[in-house]
């Protein structure tokens, strides 16, 4: 697979204790990338955040440390982000979506790699 120079960044803000159907938000994200032909999916772990609820997730704070905030992002065509979006309307019932333009430099694959 290769991207063009120009794509698109696609940002998912949510949290760990949110979920769809009983799994976590983030994992069916990601499946549902893989599924649907995207480039890749990367998930990050905040060590602190706070959404439109205002409330801070922290790791400072033992009780909140549960729902720290993560961030899915997934850089792809224009074309197969805009497909994607309707999908993650139908499943996300709180957080944020951003997509902004980017620059590819390069998207490798090492053949030489072996897939777990």
């Amino acid at each position: 697979m290769s991207l063009p120079q120009t794509a698109e960044r696609l940002c998912i803000y949510t949290g760990e204790k949110d979920s769809h159907k009983g799994r976590p938000l983030h994992e069916c994200i990601v499946e549902m990338a893989r599924a649907n032909g995207l480039a890749g999916a990367t998930v990050t772990r905040g060590i602190a955040g706070f959404g439109a609820n205002s409330r801070v997730h922290t790791i400072k704070v033992l009780r909140l440390s549960e729902d720290l905030p993560l961030l899915v992002e997934i850089i792809d065509t224009p074309e197969k982000i805009n497909a994607f979006l309707p999908l993650l309307d139908a499943i996300i019932l709180e957080g944020l979506v951003t997509v902004e333009p980017v620059r590819v430099i390069f998207y490798r694959h090492n053949e030489g790699k072996k897939n777990a």
